[in-house]
This record gives structure tokens, C-alpha cells and sequence, in this order.
């Protein structure tokens, strides 16, 4: 069984039993406490908004019709169960390796090597994606400078950023998340009062509830369209897990950790029930500008509001630029985790006098700039399979915190019940009920075609069991080695 990371933070309590702190006086033993409450709570609150929900959700309409709002509820329904089983895990034992920490020590080192290195690998992979969406953004409004030249300018200020401190960090996500829930929260109310008529200077006929029946009703698809809506925007949640990362660096972990973990039902329900309401009562489902606009960017439209477009295009730049800046940030604390724990180089768990993981940072980066090339250079090719290879690791993160929680909750009961201030519903029951729908929702991909559901799943499955093997081949070196070593005479 391998040590939990000790971060260096005053006042911080003890580890595990039998874990082993880093020394005090050693600067480049661990992290710092770097980020203030105020961090948190945006970054908490920002984790669940991601660029898919804005640029996503018009194929997820288009497929389910209103009906996608079920497709929205389940899926929310889902990541707060997920969130909970964390939420409980992370108070107890505050880590920057997060569920993969708690793998290691709850299912084996096997399990936290193996869900480590695919959420590194997922996030190295996102910071291509978005910093090419970023660079398409700029490039529209200042054409001078090509793409590939604003995706460098926009990888490279962001990693100076997190090279600097924590705290640079979590001052750039307070600003990027603060502007998106601003957004969010204002489209809400304005599109709110135009669904029932009372917005002054609007005058939207086709705005209102009966756009939710009206159009061959609520589900005009079928009842199985909500399953292909499923698929369809699962992937928009990735994040949520980000605020557990954090709270290891921050002035009071647990505190952070329970307050994420409660907050997580209102922000689903009021930024992606909310606003995906106010977008399929503002426009009839099937309104062409939804697939041509996009739906956020048509529902503005539909107000007559002007220069919409250019407005969601700012939105859409500020929540790229607030992924990127996580996601450095997550692959960088994941790689530091797996470091701590031997399953990477050793480099990785090094950090600079302010606490920052400068190697792990910049190894992190290579592999996002080097993404990038790929998506300039073989876009159909090498980074599609980049893509799809790395599209299911968000549902293998959420099962592995399930399985890990059921046996999680028994060795903190048995070795420490005070530290359970966060606890899972009905546990084992919902635990088991989310790890089945989990589980449910990763063979109906193995069924759909058309969104290459298959593609990504058995792409996915196949880089998963490469690292499985890697992880179990590792783990039983290191056994061998340990037995030799006890084997030996001793004098």
C-alpha cells in the first residue's frame, strides 16, 4: 500500500494511519495552501460549466428534442451521487491526487496507477481541444495572427500562470468562472422574463412554454432519444471532480471539500437544468438557427438582442480559457500525485519554493503542445484517435469512485469515523445504483454508430487496458523485488 501525499499547510492534521508526513523544512516535499476560500467556491462553482455546454447542447436538442432536459436531469442526478461518494472520500483524506489517491489505497496501487494516468491523458488531450476552439475564437477577431499562433500565445500565458503559484492560478479561474456564472446566471433571468412575457422592449412570439409540447411534443424522438441525449452530453459534467483536486491546496481542505460537495445539487440544477429550460422555451425545438447558430447564440438571437453572436463567442472564449487553465492545472496535480506514489517519475513530485510541481507542469504541457500539432497537422487521423481514446475516461474516473467509496467508507470507519462529516445517501445502495447506471450507459454507447459511441468506447477500453497492464506488471515487479529484498540474509 502506498502513502497518501502530506501537503505542507499549517495546522494541517495527520495522514492515514501509518502515512508518513513530508518534513516541514524540505520546500520541495509537497504543495502549499495557496488558494483562498473565495478560490474554491468559484472554481467549485465554474467546474460544472464547461465550453460543451454552450457549444454542445444544440446536437443534444436536435436529438431529444425538450426532452433533453431528462437526458440533462439524469446525467446531474448522476455526478451529484458521484460528487457525494467523493465529497466523503476527499474530506477524510484531502489529496491533489483526489479519487485516484483514494483508488490506490481503497482497490490497490493497480487502480490508482491505471485511473491516474487516463485522467492525465484525457486532460493533456482536452488542452488541445480547447486551446485550438480559443485560437479559432481570436483568429475571427484578429486575423492577423494565424491559429496555431494564437493557440501557442494562449498555452503559453496560461502555463506561465500556473508556474507562478496556486494562488495565479486560482486568482485567473476566480475571473474566468465569475464571468461565466455572471453570464449563465443573466441569461437565465432575461430569458426567464421573455418565456413569460414580461421582458420590457421584447416582443418574441415564438417564446414560451408551449415550445416544450408543441413540435411533436415533449419527446418527438421517442423515449430512447433521452438515452441518445445521454451520450450526448455526459461529457459536459467533466470537471465537476476539479474542486476536490483543489481543496488539497487550499487554507481548509475539509471545509472546501463539504462545502463543493453540498453546493453541487443547486449549481447543476440552476446552470445546465436552468438554462437549457430557458433555451427549448425561447425556440421551438426544431428551429434550424439552433443547429446553425448554436442554441445559446439562437435563443439570443430570438431576443433581438444585439451582436449575440460576438457576445456567446466572449462566453465561449471565457470558459475555453477557464478549461485550459484547469485542465493544465488537474494534469499537473495528477501527474504530482502519481509521482508522490512512485507510479511517475520522481521528478513530478518536486516542487519549487512557492509549491509549484514546475516539472510535472511543464511535462504536462509538452504533451498538450504536441496535441496540438497533431490537431493542426493529422486532425483526422492521430488526433481523432487522441479523441476518441480519451472520450470515455469521464464515466471510468466515475466508476472507479464508486467501487472505490464502498470500500473506502469501511476503512474509515474502522481507522478514523470522525473524519466522515461528508457521507454518501443510502449508502451502499445508491452507490450501487450509480456504479450499475454507469455501467449501463458505457454499453448503450457500445450501440450507437451514429455519434461514435462504439468508436470511443472500444478506443477508450483499449489505451485503459494498456495502462492496466503496465500498472499490473509494475506492481508485480516492485512485489518481487520486495520479496528478494526480504529475503536476504541479514549481515
Amino acid at each position: 500500500m502506498t502513502s497518501q501525499p502530506t501537503l505542507k499547510t499549517a495546522g494541517s492534521g495527520p495522514g492515514d494511519p501509518g502515512e508518513s508526513g513530508s518534513s516541514p523544512s524540505d520546500h520541495d516535499s509537497g504543495l502549499q495552501a495557496g488558494l483562498k476560500n473565495r478560490h474554491l467556491s468559484m472554481i467549485a462553482i465554474g467546474g460544472v460549466i464547461g465550453a460543451g455546454l454552450f457549444v454542445g447542447s444544440s446536437s443534444g436538442i436536435a436529438t431529444a428534442g425538450p426532452g433533453i432536459l431528462l437526458s440533462y436531469a439524469l446525467v446531474g442526478t448522476l455526478v451529484v451521487l458521484v460528487m457525494r461518494m467523493l465529497g466523503e472520500m476527499s474530506a477524510a483524506n484531502p489529496t491533489s491526487g483526489s479519487f485516484s489517491a483514494h483508488a490506490d489505497r481503497a482497490l490497490g496501487p493497480w487502480a490508482g496507477f491505471t485511473i491516474g494516468w487516463l485522467y492525465w491523458f484525457f486532460w493533456v488531450v482536452v488542452l488541445a481541444v480547447e486551446a485550438t476552439a480559443g485560437a479559432a475564437i481570436l483568429e475571427g477577431w484578429i486575423p492577423a495572427v494565424p491559429q496555431w499562433g494564437w493557440a501557442l500565445i494562449v498555452m503559453v500565458v496560461l502555463t506561465a500562470t500556473n508556474l507562478v503559484s496556486v494562488g495565479s492560478y486560482g486568482e485567473f479561474e476566480f475571473w474566468f468562472a465569475g464571468i461565466k456564472v455572471v453570464a449563465i446566471a443573466a441569461f437565465i433571468v432575461v430569458g426567464g422574463l421573455a418565456v413569460f412575457g414580461v421582458l420590457p422592449g421584447v416582443d418574441s412570439d415564438q417564446a414560451g412554454l408551449a415550445n416544450l409540447t408543441d413540435h411533436g411534443g415533449f419527446l418527438p424522438n421517442g423515449a430512447g432519444a433521452i438515452l441518445t441525449g445521454i451520450l450526448l452530453v455526459v461529457f459536459s459534467f467533466m470537471g465537476s471532480e476539479i474542486a476536490t483536486l483543489a481543496a488539497g491546496e487550499s487554507e481548509d481542505p475539509q471545509r472546501a471539500v463539504t462545502k463543493a460537495t453540498n453546493s453541487i445539487i443547486w449549481r447543476i440544477g440552476v446552470f445546465y437544468l436552468g438554462s437549457i429550460f430557458v433555451v427549448v422555451c425561447l425556440l421551438p425545438w426544431d428551429s434550424e438557427s439552433i443547429t446553425e447558430d448554436g442554441s445559446y447564440v439562437a435563443a439570443l438571437d430570438s431576443l433581438g438582442i444585439a451582436h449575440a453572436g460576438q457576445i456567446m463567442n466572449f462566453i465561449v472564449l471565457t470558459s475555453v480559457l477557464s478549461c485550459l487553465n484547469s485542465g493544465l492545472y488537474t494534469a499537473s496535480r495528477m501527474a504530482f500525485s502519481l509521482g508522490r506514489r512512485g507510479d511517475a517519475p520522481k521528478a513530478f513530485a518536486r516542487t519549487t519554493s512557492r509549491g509549484v510541481p514546475r516539472t510535472a507542469i511543464l511535462v504536462s504541457v509538452v504533451f498538450g503542445f504536441v496535441a496540438v500539432f497533431f490537431n493542426y497537422k493529422f486532425p483526422d487521423s492521430v488526433f481523432l484517435f487522441l479523441v476518441n481514446s480519451s472520450g470515455a475516461v469521464a464515466l471510468f474516473v466515475w466508476l472507479v469512485i464508486c467501487f472505490s467509496q464502498l470500500r473506502m467508507r469501511k476503512i474509515i470507519q474502522a481507522e478514523a469515523p470522525e473524519k466522515l462529516v461528508v457521507r454518501m445517501w443510502l449508502y451502499p445502495y445508491l452507490t450501487w445504483a450509480s456504479a450499475a447506471l454507469i455501467m449501463f450507459v458505457l454499453g448503450y454507447m457500445l450501440t450507437d454508430t451514429e455519434h461514435d459511441g462504439r468508436t470511443t468506447v472500444l478506443l477508450s477500453l483499449l489505451v485503459a487496458a494498456i495502462v492496466l497492464v503496465i500498472a499490473l506488471v509494475k506492481q508485480r515487479t516492485a512485489g518481487r523485488r520486495a520479496e528478494d529484498r526480504d529475503g536476504i540474509p541479514a549481515g
